[in-house]
């Protein structure tokens, strides 16, 4: 099946591992320009050598929003303007209700949805003149069924929930596409470290999951890429479960 993202210059965020470079992988894979950001120059650099296709290497931390809104005229003086964004801007650690400060919070809001909101704003203008855009958010389940001891991903990411779902209405009509995938419990290095081991990981983290089994990166890039395709025009504003049947509610 031809995706339609041959030649699309697309930034994928928090790509040197995990989620982010699975979905880089997949784009790629289908032709696209990608460009891979992440707060380690060193650790994003060596992961896009590793992919197969065109990418190149960008280092950027979500929490300097100023950086960030010069990211996109980087990503296009190399690899041409940016039609594909996939915000995946990190994970807080863990905690209750009232475990944070108001640094913590703070941060926690920079990344998961000023973060967001700011390259969004950057790639926006592009996409509206050309007529075709695609912004796909990692998000989480805990937007549809809170997670215990994960209050500031959960809060923050309702939040964004809220600014895409808006902001999938008002650019529609342009072409522009605007959706969330809410992320289970995937075989990540993150996932690993709320469990303390990838060993407790594997034995414990499938726990309530109908399939039985954590998800694999290479899924998510793939369910990413076909959001990010012709294919899926007609599909926006949307929050789409990929989890394994984890969630319960409908």
């Amino acid at each position: 099946m031809d995706l339609g993202i041959a030649g699309k210059t697309a930034l994928v965020m928090g790509a040197s591992r995990g989620l982010g470079r699975a979905v880089a992988a997949a784009l790629a894979r289908e032709g696209g320009r990608v460009a891979m950001a992440s707060r380690s120059r060193e650790r994003v650099a060596e992961a896009a050598d590793e992919i197969e296709g065109e990418t190149a290497a960008f280092e950027a931390d979500t929490s300097d929003l100023d950086r960030l809104a010069k990211l996109p005229e980087e990503v296009a003086a190399e690899l041409g303007p940016v039609e594909i964004l996939v915000t995946n801007t990190g994970g807080p650690p863990l905690g209750g209700a009232l475990d944070h400060g108001r640094d913590e919070w703070d941060e926690a809001y920079r990344s998961l949805v000023l973060a967001p909101r700011v390259l969004a704003e950057a790639v926006l203008p592009g996409m509206r003149e050309r007529g075709w855009g695609r912004i796909v958010n990692v998000g989480s389940s805990s937007v549809r069924e809170p997670i215990p001891h994960l209050t500031l991903s959960t809060a923050h990411r309702m939040a964004a929930i809220g600014f895409f779902k808006t902001l999938a209405g008002e650019v529609a009509a342009d072409g522009v596409t605007v959706n969330t995938v809410a992320t289970g419990r995937f075989a990540t290095d993150r996932l690993a470290s709320n469990w303390d081991s990838w060993e407790e990981m594997q034995r414990h983290a499938v726990a309530g999951v109908p399939a039985g089994r954590l998800g694999q990166p290479e899924e998510y890039g793939d369910l990413v890429a076909f959001l990010c395709s012709d294919r899926a025009a007609y599909l926006t504003g949307a929050v789409i479960p990929l989890d394994g049947g984890l969630l319960r509610s409908t």
